[in-house]
């Protein structure tokens, strides 16, 4: 099996190197906990080429999306600092393998959440703030042809995230109730809510917290959690720019730079 776990890894090594989504991996791993292992290979090739970790994506927190890949609870992947980008900066065409926007809430931590079982105060105890965000998920399987467990191992399918830039502390926002609105080019294309999210995006950092301490790599201080959509993710093309407004957090901009001619 690790034979396959290291294939897989590769496969998925090779697709971001090259630019040129893969196959599957699901003909060299089955489960989740087969693509955790395979997203294991990738976090520490990468943590040792010198890339930061900071902090982690909840994925698959809607109940429409974990009926289609049939299963019953989230999943996670890493945040690297590489991967933030300035609220309005360009993204450049090919960062992210079929890129896709989704809007987020945000949490940003101050303490350390190492407990084996947390409770939602000891979440909101734990967190600085929150900031709206914009998640760009990409997907190195060719047309996002997925399984639960080719999204595990692809890093929960993860790309680029962008922050906006006013913190705002948890009493003053009601993050299940906060309407979410997303327009491209002023053109509205995705709605929702923070009870989309799990019912409520403190639920899904709340299994994070737990699920992270279970595999040995909790979250701490200084940790960004993106908690998870909060409406339909939209397919980003070369020359979109994305806004998300958030109620009670504010706005964020994703902007996608157009192809070289």
């Amino acid at each position: 099996m690790t034979t396959n776990i290291d294939a897989a890894a590769e496969r998925l090594l090779d697709a971001y190197a090259s630019g040129v989504p893969c196959a599957p991996v699901r003909d060299l791993i089955t489960t989740a906990d087969d693509g955790y292992a395979v997203q294991d290979r990738l976090t520490g090739r990468w943590l040792g080429e010198g890339r930061r970790l900071a902090g982690r994506k909840i994925g698959l927190t809607s109940r429409a999306v974990q009926e289609q890949l049939g299963v019953d609870s989230p999943d996670f992947g890493m945040l690297f600092a590489d991967m933030a980008v300035p609220d309005g900066a360009e993204i450049p065409a090919g960062a992210v393998l079929q890129p896709r926007a989704e809007a987020e809430v945000a949490l940003v931590l101050e303490h350390d959440l190492v407990h084996e079982r947390h409770t939602v105060a000891d979440v909101i105890r734990a967190t600085a703030f929150a900031l709206p965000a914009i998640e760009v998920v990409g997907s190195r399987v060719r047309d996002w042809d997925i399984t639960l467990a080719d999204t595990v191992a692809d890093n929960a399918s993860s790309g680029l995230y962008v922050l906006g830039g006013r913190p705002v502390p948890l009493k003053d926002v009601d993050l299940r109730l906060c309407g979410m609105v997303v327009e491209r080019r002023g053109e509205q294309v995705s709605t929702g809510t923070g009870a989309a999210c799990l019912g409520h995006p403190l639920n899904a950092a709340l299994w994070l917290a737990d699920t992270l301490v279970r595999v040995g790599r909790p979250l701490r201080a200084g940790d960004t959690v993106l908690t998870g959509a909060l409406g339909p993710v939209v397919p980003a093309a070369p020359g979109d720019v994305f806004e998300a407004r958030i109620d009670g957090l504010g706005d964020v901009r994703a902007a996608f730079g157009k192809e070289q001619g």
